[in-house]
C-alpha cells in the first residue's frame, strides 16, 4: 500500500484511506466474513474527519466564508473536531454547541483545538431554543462573518462519502461487499457510501442501526407516517429525534434497533478482544453486522460495517464500570464465594481453611483456639456436618458470670449451626445471609467443608474491589 511511504504536504492528507480490519474473535462461529473499516485511524480519531474540509471548502467557494470567519456547528464533538482540524490552517474560529450527554473528553478536544464550546440540555425537543441545533443556528446569525456548518443539511457532507467513503470500501473489498452496515447520526455516511455502492451494484444492502430511543428506524418502518416521540439515550453521535436532511431513507434495506447496553457492551468486547478501542456507535454497528452476518450464514458474502471513532472519548464513560453501573449498563461481577475463600487465602496463607471445635471440647479450648488463630467464631464440626456455633463474644460472657463455664463442654452451651452453602453460589447472595445474629457461612464443595466466610471477610473482599 502506497499510504505513508512519502511525507505529506499537512496532516489533512492523512484523512482517509482507512484500513478494513477482519473481525475475528467478536466473530467466532460465524462463517460470513465481517470486516470493520477503521476510521479511528483519521488524525482526528473520527470518521467525521472525512467532512470538515469539503464543507468549509464549499463555503469559500459560494462565498459565504471568509478569511478571518468563524464556522459555527452544533455538533456531537466529532464534528468539530473534524472542522476545527480543517479550520486550523486557514485561520478560522469555531465555536460548537454540544448536547449536555456527550462525553467531557470531547468538550476538552474541541477546547484544546481553540473552538469555543457550549454545552446545552439533552432533554429538549428538537425545536427548542436550547436545543443544541437551534442554538448553533442562532450563534451563526447573531456573529459576524460566520457560518453554519450545518451538517445535518449541507449536501457536502454526503457528498464526501459518495466520493472517498464508498470508493474506498469497493477498492479493498475488489467488488465483493454484499452487506453495508453503519447508523445514522447525519445520516451523510449512510447516504454517500449507500449512494456510491448502490451505483456499483444495485443488488448490495445498505443496513442502518439505530439506538432505542431514536425515532429513525420507527419513520423508516411506518416510510414517514408515523409520529414517534424520541426518549433519552446514551449511544453518542448516532439516531436521532427528527429526520436529517442528509439522510436517504430510501437508500436503506433494513434497520435494526439496539439498545445502549448491548452497544456498549460490543464497543468493550471491541476493545478487549480485538484491540480495537473504539466508542459506543461502533458497538452499536458490529453488533447489527454481526447478527445480520450470522443470519446469512454465507461465506461469499461480505459484510463492512466502519468503526466510526477512537474509544479515548468515551474514557469517562463505557469505560468507567462505575459509570456503566450508575446507568445499569453493567451486568454484576458474578463473584463467587470461590472468589472470596481465594482472596482470603491469599490474605491469610498461613491460616487454614477452616478452624472448628468438636462438641466435647471445653470452653476453655474454644477460647484458646479463637485466640490463636484471630478468629471471632468458629462452627462446631461433627465429623462434616456444623451441629452448632460458638462466638468468643458469647463464650467470654458466659466464663466471666460463672468460671465453672470454662471447663464446660461446647456442645452443652452452642450455637444454632452456620448456614451450609456452596462454593459456586453469587457473593452477593451469601451476604444477604450474614447479620448480627447469623455472623458466618460454611462453604462446601462436592460435599466437603472447604472454608468459612464471615461478615468481616465479605466486606475485606468488598473493600479490596
Amino acid at each position: 500500500m502506497d499510504r505513508n511511504r512519502k511525507p505529506y504536504d499537512d496532516v489533512r492528507g492523512l484523512i482517509g484511506n482507512t484500513p478494513l480490519i477482519r473481525l475475528n474473535k467478536v466473530a467466532r462461529g460465524i462463517r460470513t466474513p465481517v470486516y470493520a473499516k477503521a476510521e479511528i485511524f483519521n488524525p482526528g480519531g473520527s470518521i467525521k474527519d472525512r467532512i470538515g474540509g469539503p464543507i468549509i471548502e464549499q463555503a469559500e467557494r459560494e462565498g459565504r466564508l471568509k478569511p478571518g470567519g468563524t464556522i459555527v456547528e452544533g455538533t456531537s464533538g466529532n464534528t468539530g473536531i473534524g472542522l476545527a482540524i480543517a479550520a486550523a490552517f486557514k485561520g478560522y474560529k469555531c465555536i460548537f454547541t454540544m448536547p449536555d450527554k456527550m462525553s467531557q473528553e470531547k468538550v476538552r478536544l474541541l477546547k484544546a483545538f481553540g473552538a469555543e464550546v457550549i454545552v446545552t440540555p439533552t432533554a429538549v425537543p428538537p425545536d427548542h431554543p436550547d436545543n443544541y441545533v437551534m442554538m448553533a443556528k442562532r450563534i451563526a446569525d447573531e456573529t459576524p462573518n460566520a457560518i453554519l456548518a450545518n451538517q445535518f443539511y449541507n449536501d457536502a457532507n454526503p457528498r464526501a462519502h459518495y466520493e472517498t467513503t464508498g470508493p474506498e470500501i469497493w477498492e479493498q473489498t475488489e467488488g465483493r461487499v454484499t452487506h453495508f452496515v453503519y447508523a445514522a447520526g447525519t445520516g451523510g455516511t449512510i447516504t454517500g457510501v449507500g449512494r456510491y455502492l448502490k451505483e456499483k451494484n444495485p443488488k448490495i444492502q445498505i443496513i442502518a442501526g439505530d439506538p432505542v430511543g431514536s425515532i429513525l428506524a420507527d419513520m423508516w418502518r411506518t416510510k414517514g407516517e408515523g409520529k414517534p416521540e424520541g426518549v433519552p439515550y446514551k449511544v453518542e453521535g448516532i439516531g436521532q429525534d427528527k429526520i436529517p436532511g442528509t439522510l436517504d431513507m430510501g437508500l436503506i434495506d433494513d434497520f435494526m434497533t439496539v439498545s445502549d447496553k448491548e452497544s456498549f457492551a460490543m464497543a468493550r468486547r471491541l476493545t478487549r478482544e480485538e484491540g480495537l478501542f473504539v466508542g459506543g456507535s461502533s458497538g452499536l454497528i458490529v453488533h447489527v453486522a454481526l447478527h445480520i452476518a450470522r443470519r446469512l450464514d454465507d461465506p461469499n458474502a461480505l459484510v463492512v460495517a466502519p468503526l466510526p471513532d477512537t474509544g479515548e472519548r468515551y474514557l469517562s464513560k463505557l469505560y468507567n464500570d462505575e459509570w456503566m453501573r450508575e446507568n445499569q449498563l453493567l451486568d454484576a461481577d458474578r463473584t463467587t464465594l470461590a472468589m472470596v475463600l481465594e482472596g482470603k487465602s491469599a490474605d491469610h496463607g498461613d491460616t487454614p481453611g477452616i478452624v472448628s471445635v468438636t462438641p466435647g471440647q471445653t470452653v476453655r479450648q474454644a477460647l484458646r483456639l479463637m485466640s490463636l488463630h484471630d478468629v471471632s467464631q468458629l462452627p462446631v464440626m461433627d465429623g462434616s456436618n456444623c451441629v452448632g456455633s460458638v462466638s468468643d463474644w458469647s463464650l467470654s460472657a458466659k466464663s466471666l458470670e460463672d468460671t465453672k463455664m470454662l471447663d464446660a463442654t461446647v456442645g452443652q452451651i452452642m450455637d444454632a449451626p452456620f448456614p451450609m452453602v456452596d462454593v459456586a453460589q453469587p457473593a452477593d447472595a451469601v451476604a444477604k445471609l450474614l447479620s448480627k445474629s447469623n455472623p458466618a457461612v460454611l462453604v462446601r464443595s462436592n460435599g466437603t467443608v472447604k472454608g468459612i466466610v464471615t461478615r468481616s471477610d465479605m466486606l475485606n473482599y468488598l473493600m479490596a474491589r
